[in-house]
């Protein structure tokens, strides 16, 4: 429990309680006080035992109240005075804190439990048995998103992240490391995937456009169970790395939105290496250069539109023939003919996939 939640609260009540007020805790310390030179300051003349009296009791002037969630209490609520009005105030302030305590503790232990559920750090068999003790929703339709700081500043993109998602009942912001956050944020049932691109696309902008902040966003599948959760955290791993080495320019990658490439980042290498052998038995994929390569896949974008393309790259229709010409003579491929086409561009993409030197979930 922070202290500084203790003493947040204290400051607002000192002007409306005029009294020094006060917490502390089990070490015998004064955590938290309206008098802010008695913070720190040694209250072992109360004695220990005195956490075990559920009764206000008077020492030394004041008048004092346990509280706490554990069947032995934590803390002591101090209240300036003697008299039946600091009862009171006591009395009132101990079910206050009490209550706020439990309030940050549940908050805490739930953000606990769902970084537990995404990382395998607990078995499927608990999971229904903690969920039910901390009153979790199990049934919500939820989406993991992963926000992956590539460049920063003296700005915390965590703190950043929890501020434009305030509701710690049904959001959770997890810090992973120190480049990796999860969102685990819940969602209406049957949400369009669109507007989950465009809340992803409102914190890459925020954290760029206000904070200097680059991050990029990987996006899992939504999910209508709390067990799933684990699994949607792992898609939007995998989206991140595989937009990583087959989609560079995105800064936000959708994991049902891989198509191919997921695939293709399935395959071990060995049978990739076997793959382009394969393809390219006439000439090695190594021997296009950077030009022809950029014309490959401006060819591609344009839907093998010979006319299309030339525009595009403002070439000459006949030249741009000449190239696919000597594509053709160089790897035997006719990137005109619809399968030829194909095989070609899961060749490229089987490339770029061997030199990103892939990470595995």
């Amino acid at each position: 429990m922070s202290n500084r939640l203790f003493q947040g609260v204290v400051h607002q009540m000192k002007d409306t309680i005029d009294r020094t007020i006060g917490v502390v805790d089990e070490t015998m310390s004064t955590i938290a006080c309206s008098d802010l030179g008695r913070i720190g300051e040694s209250c072992d003349s109360i004695g220990t035992e005195s956490f075990s009296t559920q009764e206000a009791f008077i020492r030394e002037g004041y008048t004092f109240k346990t509280f706490g969630s554990r069947p032995k209490s934590e803390y002591l609520l101090f209240v300036e005075g003697t008299d039946e009005q600091a009862a009171k105030y006591a009395s009132l302030l101990a079910i206050s804190f009490a209550s706020i305590k439990q309030y940050y503790d549940e908050k805490y232990d739930r953000s606990n439990f769902v970084k537990n559920v995404i990382l395998d750090n607990i078995l499927p068999g608990d999971i229904y048995l903690k969920a039910r003790e901390l009153r979790f929703n199990n049934d919500a339709s939820r989406v993991a998103l992963l926000i992956r700081i590539s460049s920063r500043n003296d700005i915390s993109a965590y703190d950043v992240v929890q501020n434009l998602f305030p509701d710690k009942n049904k959001d959770f912001v997890i810090n992973i490391n120190e480049n990796d956050i999860a969102l685990i944020k819940e969602i209406r049932s049957g949400i369009d995937s669109r507007d989950i691109e465009k809340l992803a696309r409102s914190i890459v902008d925020t954290l760029g456009g206000e904070f200097y902040t680059q991050a990029n966003v990987g996006i899992g599948t939504v999910v209508d169970n709390i067990k799933d959760l684990a699994s949607s955290f792992k898609e939007a791993q995998v989206a991140l790395e595989v937009g990583k080495v087959f989609d560079t320019e995105k800064s936000i990658v959708s994991y049902d939105n891989l198509g191919i490439a997921r695939l293709v980042y399935q395959l071990p290498t060995t049978l990739c290496e076997m793959f382009l052998k394969e393809v390219f038995k006439k000439g090695s994929i190594d021997s296009l250069d950077q030009e022809t390569l950029f014309t490959i896949q401006r060819f591609f974008e344009n839907n093998l539109n010979v006319s299309e393309t030339s525009r595009k790259l403002f070439v000459h229709r006949n030249t741009l023939v000449y190239r696919l010409e000597k594509i053709k003579r160089l790897t035997g491929l006719d990137l005109r003919e619809f399968d030829d086409a194909i095989i070609f561009k899961v060749a490229l993409m089987v490339k770029k996939y061997l030199i990103s030197n892939p990470i595995k979930y």
